[in-house]
């Protein structure tokens, strides 16, 4: 097991006598669940984790939300340690720290117990050597950033969607994750959770129920990024909110009054990611991605080199719903699946169970726990980091096709548009000089 897995209990007994005042503040006595009693794990055996970003997102990942899938979000979880939260707004933070320490509070029967520090800066967090694994829930455009220098602190990474803003930066991710040997997992849960319906989807499709795949419908089309070119009034920055560190890679913008996460969104960049990750995995394309895109009733479309034509739009006749859902069309039958159901026509070719003989796909029940699994275990995660980068792309390629208007070529392999200048400029963008990574 990587060293940085867990945190021994020698190499907190000889930590800084401050930093464990601040991080750890043992409580008096010593709790059965210290000892690793009643169903705990000791703490040496926890995963030490600090979370970036707490506000709706971030924080149902860290006290549990309807996306978690687990009873209190990590900090409920008996493997899991919360060191730290961040967050650019000082109510966020204060809140989440007090109610990480409560709950540890509650758990260790000890009502001054202090285990959790708060921070503007995400840089603490990641300069703190008892910290093994971060949680990125900011902004998008902060994803690919915080996800490098994570990689580079030698932190295990769960990054929400979208794994980056340009396919540069997420080429940036997976050269630093591989380069330092990290465990990364994107937030694309749908190849985990919801009983399994995406899988087994992929599964079939992938097995021939629905014999040559021909077409999939994503249900919704490609997205990007773009910077505001007018700005409302520039209006005071609230006390209690770090503008410079909300904005990090973004332009020297000025505080208008909006820091929704999606400010700079174009198309689904938000939700895109989820889509075109079952995409990929039904497709059989986790290690490549379109030859060709452009635009089918001004929605963004593709095309595989294996002739499989992916439409950013719902199924025109029938469709699931909105819920991270696609239709799989083959030449003896279509697949319809999203978070709550999955159907087919003709109905009897999802009855039969899968066969031994036919395609397995990696089988994870929970996103959460396959994650700190392999942190453990540093097996590869259901939605590591190639994984990650090439949904990204496929959003991404989209997003940019959206924005040209133009049917465009594109390289799996070099990754780029072969002599198209203007389009291989929005491959990437340019950052402020501090946050260049």
């Amino acid at each position: 097991m990587n060293k940085k897995s867990t945190i021994s209990r020698r190499r907190m007994l000889g930590m800084g006598a401050g930093l464990i005042g601040t991080a750890v503040a043992a409580p008096a006595f010593v709790p059965a669940t210290a000892l690793g009693k009643n169903g705990a794990r000791a703490p040496s055996e926890r995963i030490t984790m600090g979370f970036i970003g707490v506000g709706t997102q971030g924080g149902g990942h860290l006290l549990g939300g309807a996306w978690t899938y687990v009873t209190g979000g990590y900090t409920g979880r008996r493997d899991v340690q919360v060191l730290a939260v961040c967050d650019v707004w000082r109510e966020r933070r204060e809140n989440a720290r007090r109610r990480v320490d409560q709950h540890y509070a509650e758990t260790y029967g000890k009502g001054n117990y202090r285990a959790c520090e708060a921070y503007v800066d995400f840089r603490n967090v990641l300069d703190r050597p008892d910290i093994d694994a971060v949680l990125i829930a900011t902004p998008a455009h902060w994803h690919s950033t915080m996800a490098v220098m994570a990689a580079q602190a030698g932190k295990d990474i769960y990054c929400e969607k979208p794994t980056s803003v340009t396919v540069r930066d997420s080429q940036a991710v997976l050269a630093a994750v591989r380069r330092y040997a990290r465990i990364f997992q994107a937030g694309t849960q749908q190849r985990s959770e919801y009983t399994g319906l995406f899988r087994r989807a992929c599964e079939f499709v992938r097995s021939g129920r629905i014999g040559k795949l021909l077409e999939i419908y994503a249900y919704r089309e490609g997205g990007g990024i773009a910077w505001p070119r007018r700005f409302g009034p520039a209006m005071p920055i609230p006390e209690d909110l770090d503008w410079d560190l909300y904005l990090g890679p973004a332009p020297d913008l000025p505080y208008d009054g909006n820091t929704g996460a999606h400010r700079f969104d174009i198309g689904e960049l938000n939700w895109g990611q989820h889509h075109y990750d079952i995409v990929q995995w039904a497709a059989g394309a986790d290690e490549t991605g379109p030859v060709e895109l452009f635009l089918h009733e001004g929605r963004s479309a593709y095309r595989y080199a294996s002739g499989v034509t992916v439409y950013g739009m719902p199924y025109p006749v029938e469709s699931p719903g909105w819920d991270g859902g696609a239709v799989f069309v083959g030449s003896e039958g279509r697949i319809a699946v999203d978070r709550s159901a999955m159907t087919a026509v003709p109905a009897d070719i999802i009855r039969e169970p899968l066969h031994p003989d036919e395609t397995h796909l990696y089988r994870s029940e929970s996103h959460s726990g396959n994650f700190l699994e392999c942190v453990r275990t540093r097996k590869r995660p259901i939605s590591d980091v190639d994984i990650a980068h090439r949904a990204a792309s496929a959003l991404l390629l989209s997003g940019v096709v959206k924005q040209l208007r133009r049917p465009l070529k594109w390289d799996p392999q070099r990754e780029e548009f072969p002599g198209d200048e203007e389009a291989n400029r929005m491959l990437s963008y340019a950052k402020r000089a501090s946050w260049h990574t």
